[in-house]
């Protein structure tokens, strides 16, 4: 394996939020009323939703999850490192 996991991970990401981002400015610049007025939506939906609870739930399960995704990262670099010690 020439390139990590991780890296590749990233990389497809990265791609992906990038080509999302073309095609909405491309819609944006198509259809400017229809775009303001999803905008102005999206304000009102946001206002009236309690979003500090929201982000606080979603950071606790970023904490929660976070704990077994490093103990994971941290076994698969072990286990690499183990493979490349044997050759």
């Amino acid at each position: 394996m020439t390139e990590d996991v991780a890296e590749r991970s990233l990389r497809y990401t990265r791609d992906q939020f990038e080509q999302v981002l073309e095609q909405t400015e491309e819609y944006v610049r198509e259809n400017p009323v229809r775009s303001i007025g999803y905008a102005v939506l999206a304000g009102f939906v946001l206002n009236r939703l309690p979003v500090c609870r929201i982000l606080g739930g979603f950071v606790r399960l970023l904490m929660i999850a976070f704990k077994p995704a490093i103990l994971a990262y941290g076994a698969t670099k072990l286990y690499q490192a183990v493979q490349n010690g044997e050759e």
